[in-house]
């Protein structure tokens, strides 16, 4: 000790500042092991050392080296109110860390994809939407906290405090629709309406539920691309969820087919099909006719699968197999329109008026070409060619 009451100020309290790193390293480490041995190498324990390993070494850096700034000659205020919030800081990392960590370790008995029922999905939903919680509310306390150290502050809060009607029916009104979303967001974790990897249809587009927040939802269509629907959307308008209660599925194909279909074969068909491919279940099949009006045969294939994106491919697969199979061996089935002609006994019809023509030599310069063209006649030239016919085979006058 006598060596360093010889040393100056600011170098004594520099070397007590590396001992302060150097022990927080060194207790960071020693708290490691101490998990390792008694977690015995199990996941808990791994996630643990993970998620503590900063905050915990921070915290106790912090620590350190304001006891350290203790030892200075005189105090120095904005020190002491850096040191101040940072330890207000840095507990509120490790705080949070131990809620995430808690979070996650519940999380981890589920699998990633969903793949364990609607039951597990709903709660991971769930556990996500209270992380997120977790999350903004210890930032908030920590940053209020941080700010009540300054005494300008203190006075602002206190008048806050005083008009925190006024400012809520404020803020309210100004940020009614972000309410909205949260609320929404926290109904949909906490109602299982929709739940992470559900398989929905929303606006048309089929896709799964890849990610819930407190304001929006994002859906994974099937093409790769992301839909981001405000939370509000799920609890004011309609959607599919096919993945409720079970990822099993049922789907169906229809066939607009003509009368001559073999509907017998085509059902061995749908069997063999079926019967070729993993993405069938196995649970059920059927071929039916469905409906005989417009002229055309309807007919449902109806099948199972798994899940819905073995679904998918599946009802594409029986759609395309029995499009080849009706044009190769069952032509007669494949659609077409009929138009029959009937003679009907008795049944006249208005005939077209016969034209009278006269033809006359076509001139071409100076000569007259042999050729003749027929043009019609009209009324006054068909009376003048009528009298003359009637002179012509009548009675001359001079023969008396």
């Amino acid at each position: 000790m006598t060596f360093f009451s010889e040393l100056p100020a600011w170098l004594t309290a520099a070397l007590w500042s590396i001992a302060a790193i150097v022990l927080s390293v060194v207790a960071t480490y020693v708290f490691g092991v101490i998990f390792r041995v008694v977690g015995r190498g199990r996941p808990w324990s791994t996630m643990f050392r993970a998620r503590m390993r900063s905050p915990l070494f921070f915290l106790l850096l912090v620590i350190l080296l304001w006891i350290v700034s203790w030892g200075l000659p005189e105090p120095i205020p904005p020190l002491t109110q850096t040191f101040r919030i940072a330890l207000i800081l840095t507990a509120a990392w490790a705080v949070g860390s131990a809620a995430i960590f808690t979070a996650d370790l519940a999380l981890s008995r589920y699998a990633l994809d969903g793949s364990d029922g609607w039951q597990a999905r709903r709660a991971r939903t769930q556990f996500q939407i209270v992380r997120r919680l977790m999350i903004a509310a210890t930032i908030i306390v920590a940053v209020g906290a941080a700010l009540l150290t300054f005494p300008g502050v203190q006075a602002v809060g206190a008048a806050v405090l005083a008009s925190a009607g006024v400012v809520s029916v404020i803020a309210g009104l100004a940020a009614q629709s972000t309410l909205s979303n949260v609320f929404a967001g926290m109904q949909l974790a906490f109602s299982g309406s929709v739940r992470l990897e559900d398989v929905v249809v929303v606006q048309g587009e089929w896709g799964y539920i890849e990610e819930i927040t407190l304001t929006y939802v994002v859906v994974r269509i099937w093409d790769e691309r992301r839909l981001v629907m405000p939370s509000t959307y799920f609890t004011q308008q309609s959607y599919e969820n096919w993945t409720r209660h079970s990822t099993d599925i049922l789907g169906t194909v229809f066939f607009d087919l003509d009368w001559g279909v073999d509907i017998p074969r085509m059902r061995e068909e749908l069997d063999r099909i079926l019967a070729n491919t993993e993405l069938w279940d196995g649970e059920a099949a059927s071929l039916r006719v469905t409906e005989t009006t417009g002229g055309y045969v309807q007919v449902r294939a109806l099948v199972s699968a798994a899940d819905s994106f073995s679904m998918f491919d599946l009802t594409r697969t029986v759609r395309e197999e029995m499009l080849l199979w009706l044009q190769k061996h069952n032509p007669a089935g494949l659609p077409r329109t009929r138009i029959q002609a009937i003679d009907r006994d008795g049944e006249s019809f208005p005939r077209t008026k016969a034209v009278s023509t006269r033809t006359v030599p076509i001139a071409t310069g100076d000569e007259v070409d042999t050729r003749t063209l027929s043009i019609p006649i009209t009324p006054a030239e068909r009376d003048v060619l009528n009298d003359e016919r009637d002179l012509s085979v009548g009675e001359h006058p001079l023969d008396h």
